[in-house]
């Protein structure tokens, strides 16, 4: 797409600028907003590709718009042989800060973290949605002024799950394929059961217990192709029971799983419960709500005034089964 010495604009009014990543699903760029120079993110996907995303992804933007933690959709649009989305600019993603912290999180920021990830997806389920590819990947921090605030991005494999004029909610169905990450997904999502609420916040408790924990007992099991890893995957998360899982972590966890677990179908989870919980335990250790994440402290050791380190934080979004991926990147100068 980049074109040497050739100032390339889209949406008439952004330039683009180098590529920070790519994928099955396209490219994407970073661009700046010609009028107030603005950094933003270009996403841009062939018109003719086999299996086209980028139209629906912006609906679903579109109708998460205003709020807290969803990134602004600029401008949507097709030139040339590409459809284009310009959106927010933003940090790197919590797989990536966990690398940057040595594959840990602690109590302090997994508990700031849960509260601001269950409103998000509070907020996703109260637009009549389901997110279905809860992961880390899927967690971005914001840049700037808004580097305290977590952003939910992805939403490629959204789905409505009630009619937004009538709250009808969609049928229960079995013999469902697998959509999402199979490390994060909910039992019953292996089971081939249509996903609802409940599963989403499945799928965020998993991904609490990979930050506290650092892996989960389904990771790294060899199987001869796809089909066979998630039956292994799926065995072995039905055998780790949720005390197994959550030993030598607060209660609150085993709590939080088997809530989630024991919700049916069409049932409205009470995030307020599961909020109010974490928050509880987080002021009963002791810890205060000043924002300071692992990854700031290691920022702050990282570095020396004396050497002038800077950190430099790197968008390399590139993709691994068509999601995207950040990385932090620490610079010496």
């Amino acid at each position: 797409m980049n074109l040497p010495g050739v100032e390339i604009r889209v949406g008439g009014k952004y330039r683009l600028g180098r590529k920070i990543g790519s994928g099955s699903f396209g490219e994407i760029y970073l661009g700046t907003n010609i009028q107030t120079n603005e950094e933003v993110a270009i996403k841009l996907e062939r018109t003719q590709t086999r299996h086209p995303q980028l139209i629906y992804e912006s609906k679903i933007y579109r109708i998460l718009q205003g709020g807290v933690g969803v990134p602004v959709i600029h401008w949507y649009g097709i030139e040339g042989d590409y459809n284009i989305m310009v959106i927010d600019l933003l940090g790197p993603s919590l797989e990536d800060l966990l690398t940057f912290c040595n594959r840990k999180f602690s109590l302090k920021t997994v508990l700031i973290l849960a509260d601001q990830m269950i409103s998000r997806v509070e907020f996703i389920h109260a637009k009549n949605l389901l997110h279905r590819d809860i992961k880390p990947d899927n967690f971005l921090v914001g840049l700037g002024k808004k580097a305290n605030q977590i952003y939910v991005i992805d939403f490629g494999l959204a789905k409505k799950y009630r009619d937004p004029k009538t709250q009808q909610h969609i049928p229960y169905r079995e013999g469902k394929n697998l959509t999402g990450t199979a490390r994060y997904t909910s039992i019953n999502t292996h089971l081939g059961i249509e996903q609802s609420r409940r599963d989403d916040l499945e799928g965020l408790g998993y991904v609490l217990l990979y930050f506290l924990r650092g892996s989960l007992p389904w990771q790294g099991l060899r199987a001869a192709d796809k089909k066979e890893k998630y039956e292994r995957i799926m065995e072995r998360k039905m055998a780790t029971t949720v005390d197994q899982l959550c030993r030598g972590h607060p209660a609150e966890f085993s709590l939080y799983m088997n809530y989630c677990r024991g919700l049916r179908f069409e049932d409205r989870p009470d995030y307020s419960y599961l909020k109010r919980m974490f928050k509880d335990l987080f002021f009963r250790e002791g810890y205060q709500y000043d924002f300071i994440y692992d990854w700031t402290i290691m920022n702050h050791s990282r570095r020396a005034p004396e050497d002038q380190k800077a950190q430099e934080i790197e968008e390399v979004k590139g993709e691994d089964n068509d999601q995207r991926r950040q990385r932090v990147r620490v610079v010496n100068q």
